[in-house]
């Protein structure tokens, strides 16, 4: 009977251990394949220049600056209303009562909706109905500035896609709090309120930052929502204001791939692309990872 359950479990381990070891090979492999792919057009000049007329030669400048600008519009849009979300189903809404069912409803929704609807959506509600009414109420519908794809409209469109990340990664969260440190601060005497921002939210601080995390990978990588609402197939130069469109590095990858009148002449490009949307991504990861280290340190320390 041991002898049994020492090779299941030998077995099991075995299992768990190759599937983690193949997950990790992977990984590495793919990351190879785009270093070797990508590390002759992978220059200064390629990263600081813009791309010339025929998409075949020049850099990447503006999808980069582009990209960033996406990713740090769409997180402050999004995240303080995912995390206000989270809040009151966490801390406020009754369990049984009819508006927490909806809101729970409407998060798991959104979470399985394919990508490209967000992009339709983006275009009948921020482009079609705010844009063109913005425009009708500035200038009588004479002049169509917001009424167009920009930055702010595809960054709002991926703020509403990554929404559902940030509301149930926050409201984990707040419920690994524990109850005692709610009671024992009510006890005290203090509000409701006084609670949740002197005790509740500095002790899921970290786990919010993981939200976050989630939603700059997310949002950085996704191409459908902003075909429709602000990205340029070839823009050499940067957006001067929040109505303006801008290159995107996905987007210019998918550009590079399919649509390129000689995609063979441009794999270094789609390679070295590649790479430098990894290294955005995961740079963009790495801060936040730093600053959610940091304010665990301080809790620890405090």
């Amino acid at each position: 009977m041991n002898l049994k359950r020492n090779i299941l479990g030998g077995s099991i381990y075995f299992i768990t251990a190759f599937a983690a070891i193949l997950i990790i090979a992977i990984t590495f492999l793919v990351l190879a394949n785009i270093y070797i792919g990508g590390s002759n057009t992978f220059t200064w000049e390629f990263l600081t220049s813009a791309p010339k007329s025929g998409m075949t030669e020049g850099g990447i400048f503006p999808a980069i600056v582009g990209t960033v600008l996406l990713v740090l519009i769409m997180t402050i849009a999004g995240v303080p209303v995912g995390v206000i979300t989270a809040l009151y189903l966490s801390e406020y809404a009754r369990k049984d009562f009819f508006l927490t069912r909806m809101i729970r409803f409407a998060v798991n929704t959104l979470a399985g909706v394919p990508s490209i609807v967000f992009g339709l959506f983006g275009v009948g509600f921020f482009i079609q109905f705010i844009g063109l009414g913005v425009d009708k109420i500035l200038t009588g519908g004479v002049e169509v500035k917001w009424g167009q794809p920009n930055i702010l409209w595809a960054s709002l469109t991926m703020a509403v896609l990554t929404l559902p990340v940030v509301i149930v990664s926050v409201e984990e969260a707040l419920r690994s709090v524990p109850q005692d440190l709610r009671a024992a601060s009510l006890a005290m005497g203090a509000t409701k309120w006084q609670t949740i921002w002197k005790v509740v939210l500095p002790q899921s601080v970290t786990g919010i930052l993981t939200g976050v995390i989630l939603a700059i990978g997310r949002g950085a990588g996704e191409v459908a929502p902003i075909l429709f609402t602000g990205a340029a197939y070839f823009l050499p130069h940067l957006p001067q204001s929040l109505s303006d469109q801008f290159m995107n590095l996905g987007y210019h990858i998918y550009i590079m791939s399919t649509q390129s009148a000689d995609v063979e002449a441009t794999k270094g490009i789609q390679y070295a692309t590649v790479l430098v949307l990894l290294s955005v991504t995961f740079l963009l990861n790495f801060v936040a990872v730093l600053l959610r280290l940091k304010l665990r340190s301080k809790m620890k320390y405090s």
